[in-house]
């Protein structure tokens, strides 16, 4: 059959042997309604806070005592809730995380018997409440697994009411809880990464009313913001580093540690605070007992802190683009020291934030620490903790991911129990960017081949972008929570709307929603309303579902059979994603021709024919050339003419 048809294969090229159905439907891609979500006085249809939003705050004074030889911190929160809501509310509901690290909590018992990264196997923590008081009288409370109830005998008043709730309380802190807090065996002494270390108000929004999805691991923290005032006290040999301010540095420190912590706040390059020789140095820390360590933190959602008494303590200076002053500061052990590890993590620390301050939003604390322990990676405001093994280009990437979620969602303050890609998404993208400007591209990013990746971003049993952490296989986290997303935003605005567009867009959308609560569709109106451009489609089909995107070359016919007279060239999108499509025509002089168009040709249906002006023989037309979006199948993107073979084969 080849044979007889040798000539019109000549002809139209290689594409045309074997094309694949398309599933594509215009209608179902650009549907008119989808996508329009709720207005309300809270919250406009151009994705901004309006002039009836409303969120609740809460103030926590805080101190705590670390029993190292027990594992054990003993603690009594008070926090001044504030309701400035239009509801009355005859209860409040408070989170106790640390309720998760049990066999018995829902946590622990849906745990599967091979365990995992969130799991919980074999340990017993949880609180230990005391007391309960709310303004100055017992409690009515119950517990239920990761949430606490208060009812209250009368309801606290809408718009202005407040209430005063202390509570007395102490745990024992696993090894490793969740990967996110734990303790870390040296052989100077153990490291303590110390987080959910506080019962903690749950949010109440205008969304939804109360969050209070239980705390199982894979999911974060969606928290209210307010100031805290903290105090640890640990014995005098420890060294204590956390989020925010320490205030009373001339008590903890000894004095040459004090002259060295005032030169790091001038300092461009790493100052060494305590070296790894003074470690073991008794002079190098106060001769008492035991020392208490006082912090303030203002306008944050959370905070959370390390001690240990095995501590190398560097830092130096971050310059902001306002002209404020931060101070990047790190602690590691003996273990991790040295040139290619933690010695220049105080330089990647400084060279995230500097980054992320002058592109995106000015870093709002004081100070930024970097904590070598047990944890593999995790973020908390103005403080993170690390793998203490990790070395230079692993080193400066997990420091750079977890800095950046002091953006996302420490400052747009997004609910990473139900959204992971609002802030480990948006993470994994801005890290893109940071890590080719690191050191004029030290570690810089290889060039990606979307193409490569798209069978890995449309694998089968995957999850949607949009869907809750705790439904997500664990095999699948990665991908959907950090890697699609992050891809997604990468291709919109490199390859949809452009860096300038999109920049402008994204900072609206983060100074809009600094330290308040916005949701995927506030993100997404915010964006089309900032760029100019209805994105309904690309929300769709990215986030939202399971789709594929296939583009392919289907027909190459000269015009009247003669070359110099030009070509028609067809197109298709065989699946039910759409992207814009980039065209490039290669002649048999080697000279090349580039036809963009935007996704609106999709608009018309499953095919695009377009006219070209070249007079001479092509050689290929190739759809997506460069391979920014991420095709399923490349073998028919490219047409190339098919020499004719005569009947006899020669």
């Amino acid at each position: 059959m080849l044979r007889k048809i040798g000539f019109l294969i000549a002809f139209c090229g290689s594409a045309a042997l074997a094309q694949t159905k398309s599933t594509y439907n215009a209608y179902e891609l650009f549907h008119p309604l989808w996508n329009y979500g709720p207005v309300s006085s809270a919250r406009t249809g151009a994705g901004i806070p309006a002039a009836g939003y409303w969120q609740n705050s809460v103030d926590y004074k805080i101190s705590a005592s670390l029993d190292e030889a027990a594992r054990k911190i003993s603690g009594e929160v008070e926090m001044t809730y504030k309701n400035n809501s239009p509801d009355k509310l005859p209860f409040l509901w408070l989170q106790l995380d640390q309720n998760s690290f049990s066999t018995q909590s829902r946590g622990g018992k849906s745990t599967p018997i091979s365990g995992g990264r969130f799991g919980n196997i074999g340990f017993e923590g949880g609180y230990k409440i005391e007391s309960v008081f709310i303004d100055g009288k017992p409690a009515n409370y119950v517990v239920e697994d990761t949430r606490m109830q208060i009812r209250l005998a009368q309801p606290l008043a809408d718009k202005i009411g407040v209430a005063k709730i202390k509570i007395v309380y102490s745990f024992t802190s696993p090894t490793n809880g969740h990967d996110r807090m734990g303790i870390q065996e040296t052989k100077n002494g153990a490291i303590f990464t110390v987080a959910q270390w506080f019962p903690r108000m749950c949010v109440y929004d205008d969304i939804e009313g109360w969050n209070v999805l239980p705390y199982l691991g894979a999911g974060e923290f969606y928290l209210e913001y307010g100031n805290f005032e903290y105090a640890i006290t640990v014995p005098a040999s420890h060294i204590v580093v956390g989020s925010g301010e320490l205030v009373n540095p001339t008590e903890v420190y000894t004095a040459e540690q004090v002259k060295r912590w005032t030169a790091a706040n001038q300092s461009e390059k790493t100052v060494i605070i305590r070296s790894a020789a003074e470690v073991l140095d008794p002079a190098s820390r106060p001769a008492k007992d035991r020392l208490t360590w006082k912090f303030k933190c203002q306008n944050a959602r959370d905070v959370a802190f390390a001690t240990s008494k095995s501590f190398i303590m560097d830092a130096a200076r971050i310059n902001l683009p306002s002209g404020k002053k931060s101070l990047a500061v790190s602690v590691y052990p003996v273990e991790s020291d040295g040139q290619n590890a933690y010695g220049r993590s105080t330089e990647y620390v400084k060279a995230s934030i500097e980054h992320y301050s002058n592109w995106l939003y000015e870093y709002t604390y004081p100070v930024a620490t970097n904590v070598a322990g047990i944890v593999s990676g995790m973020e908390y405001p103005g403080i993170i903790f690390c793998g203490y093994r990790d070395q230079t280009r692993s080193l400066w990437g997990v420091t750079d991911h977890e800095f950046g979620h002091n953006w996302f969602p420490m400052i747009v303050g997004s609910n990473e129990r139900k959204f992971p890609w609002m802030d480990e998404g948006f993470n994994t993208f801005i890290n893109f960017y940071s890590t080719d400007a690191f050191n004029k591209g030290e570690f810089k990013n290889p060039k990606f081949d979307m193409h490569q990746l798209a069978s890995r971003i449309f694998r089968e049993n995957a999850d949607p972008i949009m869907s809750i952490p705790d439904v997500v296989q664990p095999q699948n986290l990665g991908w959907e929570a950090y890697n699609k997303p992050g891809f997604g935003l990468r291709m919109l605005r490199e390859n949809i709307l452009g860096p300038d567009r999109f920049d402008y867009a994204f900072k609206q959308y983060i100074a809009r929603w600094a330290f308040k609560h916005p949701t995927p569709l506030d993100f997404f109106k915010s964006m089309e309303d900032g760029a100019g451009e209805d994105l309904t489609w690309f929300w769709r089909a990215w986030f939202y579902e399971l789709w594929k995107l296939d583009q392919s070359v289907k027909d190459v016919v000269y015009i009247e059979q003669d070359a110099a007279k030009g070509a028609i060239i067809t197109i298709e999108n065989l699946d039910k994603m759409a992207m814009p499509a980039v065209v490039e025509v290669e002649l048999v002089s080697g000279a090349k021709e580039r036809y963009t168009f935007p996704v609106e040709i999709w608009q018309r249906g499953g095919s695009w024919t377009f006219k070209t002006s070249t007079n001479l023989p092509i050689k290929s037309v190739s759809i997506d050339p460069d391979h920014s979006f991420p095709d399923i199948n490349s073998r028919n993107n490219i047409w190339r003419p098919l020499a004719y073979r005569a009947p006899n084969g020669n």
